[in-house]
């Protein structure tokens, strides 16, 4: 099969479009023919490495795909050849504990696809059956390779941990990564208000386009925290979704008192101090969060299926061009996800 792969950490040009073994479906597993791949920042991540990250090289990238079975275990039912699919990254042992009990994003011996065991950037992959959410024969891959991922790690942060409500007031910070766009088209389909603080005038145009209510330029407000305080009438924010990291004493002080701070990454650093006297001072719970259950994965997916819940589409690359995919990705080109389109 092709694939894109690399043999060694390091940039972009470590990236090889080559060809590599087709796996073969062990006992509960299907077989997938991808025909759509979509990037997170974490496949910028793992190529290039980080101290502790132990990987089968060469090592193939990518956690969300789309396409259809073209082989299945005989011990698997319920999934035919010709089905089509997306792919659930979320890989719990479905043995330990939190997997006997529908928790399976806090598996023991839990992985994301992609990050240690090989992604989605190739032709094919097996996975476990219990992996893959069938799809309506004419359903988009794009649209379903591009929500994976993004929209059930929202959907658990926002709704499952976070307890979101209509009528709160969500605060994003961040204009046009996956998960931000997907919290946005959440929080609107529940009936929050939504704030969204980003420097990118035209991501921001953007942003307004799927319904946020209030935009704040932080290239023109530094202290974007207080803006947020007068836009809230100086009440604050229920929830902020900060997946930034750096930027947690701004959202600290842009929360309410009681207010929530959800987090499921760290693309500004995963280090950094903060004020704990705004913690225990306004009563702010932090809430990290990784994807989703199984259950919820499917519920989010029955939303994006039904229209309800749509994700934001930026650029498609051919496989290929995975090194020009990932580059226009790190540098913060894009509003909603990065495909790979698979021949």
């Amino acid at each position: 099969m092709k694939t894109t792969l690399f043999r060694q950490h390091g940039d972009s040009s470590v990236l090889e479009y080559t060809d590599f073994p087709t796996p073969e479906p062990k006992a509960g597993e299907v077989l997938i023919r991808l025909h759509v791949a979509a990037l997170n920042r974490m496949d910028v991540f793992v190529r290039n490495g980080w101290q502790g990250l132990k990987l089968e090289l060469p090592h193939i990238n990518g956690a969300d795909g789309a396409g259809e079975i073209t082989a299945v275990a005989e011990d698997v039912h319920g999934l035919s050849i010709g089905d089509r699919v997306v792919i659930n990254a979320n890989i719990g042992c479905a043995q330990c504990e939190f997997c006997s009990s529908g928790k399976d994003n806090l598996c023991q011996n839990w992985h994301l696809l992609g990050e240690t065991v090989r992604g989605t950037y190739a032709e094919y992959i097996s996975l476990p059956a219990r992996q893959v959410y069938k799809l309506p024969q004419d359903f988009d891959l794009h649209i379903a390779a591009a929500g994976a991922l993004v929209f059930q790690t929202a959907w658990h942060s926002l709704i499952k941990r976070g307890n979101l409500q209509a009528g709160e007031t969500v605060l994003i910070v961040g204009a046009g990564g996956g998960v931000n766009t997907a919290s946005l088209a959440i929080a609107k389909h529940i009936g929050a208000q939504v704030i969204v603080v980003g420097s990118d005038a035209n991501k921001l145009k953007l942003a307004e386009s799927l319904g946020a209510d209030i935009l704040i330029d932080r290239s023109k407000e530094s202290d974007w925290s207080k803006a947020v305080f007068i836009a809230t009438q100086k009440r604050g924010v229920d929830v902020v979704v900060d997946n930034v990291g750096t930027t947690f004493p701004l959202s600290f002080r842009a929360a309410r008192k009681g207010g929530r701070i959800l987090t499921v990454g760290n693309s500004g650093a995963p280090k950094f101090e903060i004020d704990n006297r705004y913690i225990f001072a306004k009563h702010l719970s932090i809430i990290g969060s990784t994807m989703s259950t199984l259950a919820d994965f499917k519920e989010v997916m029955d939303l994006i299926v039904a229209g309800k819940l749509t994700p934001v589409i930026d650029k498609v690359f051919p496989l290929k061009d995975a090194s020009q995919a990932q580059d226009h990705l790190w540098k913060n080109k894009n509003f909603g996800k990065v495909l790979l389109e698979i021949q």
